[in-house]
């Protein structure tokens, strides 16, 4: 159950252009903020993961990192799969 408001103000042109894009996707100008708002701030958080590491598992962790990947055959022919927007070289 939704009940914490949230209050905003926009100019007329930004409200015009979140009523045109809300309505191309059947939903509400609340709906349509709210899971906007919502998908910029899980990116947002995302973009800022802060783990802390002891001195033996940062070396560890590094090793990791710098250690070549194995083989994927599946990820090599994924790789080598054009994308249809790619032009033919």
């Amino acid at each position: 159950m939704r009940d914490a408001a949230i209050n905003l103000r926009a100019m007329p042109e930004q409200r015009d252009l979140i009523d045109q894009a809300a309505q191309l996707l059947g939903k509400s100008r609340s709906d349509f903020m709210l899971e906007a708002a919502c998908d910029k701030a899980q990116a947002v958080l995302l973009d800022q993961v802060f783990f802390n590491l002891d001195e033996a598992k940062f070396r560890e962790f590094t090793v990791l990192l710098d250690t070549p990947p194995t083989s994927n055959p599946g990820l090599d022919r994924l790789m080598a799969v054009k994308a249809p927007w790619q032009a033919d070289a």
